[in-house]
């Protein structure tokens, strides 16, 4: 994933993008921080989740930190980002099967099938990402739909059945991971297009499509994670 891009030639939006990915930088490692904190506030059996909460965002912050570097000395590297969400998709598929109590062989079975669909549903995009070909761009994207929509379908049945089983803050907080969820990841695919709604190069669309990805990376990791470790607390009888 060796691909760069030339930064933007408009001085003020090079700007709103250098601070967004700094920004996305110094939140993923204080999540980083924070999450970390928090694993002995849970019992146990939770953990594992907290702690793939804390992976998630310090992968996240090392490879933001790689994008916003190289932004800085005039290109960046898009195999960052992917190599990023190559890593930490399945581990935030993980997480969220731990804290929702579905059983060791039920998340085993479930693992078997979605982290392929995660490799495959990453792998499609970067093709697409890093062309400069409209026609490129929509036919990996509609590849990479098919196992996104699968991912989702699976995830959010799981979300349901999770809530039906559950009562009082512990359902009101898998409704509020359930949006975090939906919201964040309906982002992507839409920011993905931008280049392709614009003629290519255009500082705007290129402006939009990272800033659009930082903000959807902050949302499904930190925020995301903390809806995790809220759960997990819930879980633990840590309502604090």
């Amino acid at each position: 994933m060796e691909t760069t891009t030339t930064v933007l030639q408009n001085a003020d939006l090079n700007l709103l993008v250098y601070n967004a990915l700094s920004f996305g930088t110094a939140v993923m490692l204080g999540a980083f921080v924070y999450f970390l904190t928090q694993l002995g506030a849970v019992s146990k059996a939770y953990r594992s989740a907290v702690a793939s909460a804390a992976v998630v965002v310090g992968i996240a912050g090392y490879h933001y930190y790689r994008i916003w570097s190289g932004w800085a000395e005039g290109s960046v590297n898009e195999g960052y980002r992917y190599a990023d969400w190559l890593i930490t998709v399945p581990i935030l598929v993980v997480e969220l099967l731990i804290v929702l109590g579905v059983t060791a062989d039920r998340r085993r079975k479930l693992m078997t099938t979605l982290v392929p669909a995660t490799v495959l549903m990453i792998g499609l995009g970067y093709p697409g990402e890093v062309s400069s070909d409209d026609g490129t761009k929509w036919l990996y994207w509609v590849l990479a739909m098919i196992p996104f929509f699968y991912i989702l379908w699976v995830l959010l049945g799981e979300l349901k059945a999770a809530k039906s089983r559950e009562t009082g803050v512990v359902a009101e907080l898998i409704n509020k991971a359930t949006i975090i969820l939906l919201g964040t990841w309906m982002v992507y695919p839409i920011t993905y297009l931008f280049p392709v709604f614009f003629e290519y190069p255009h500082d705007g669309a290129e402006t939009v499509r990272q800033v659009g990805y930082t903000i959807a990376d902050i949302t499904a990791k930190a925020l995301y994670g903390l809806a995790i470790v809220s759960i997990a607390k819930a879980r633990s009888g840590n309502h604090d």
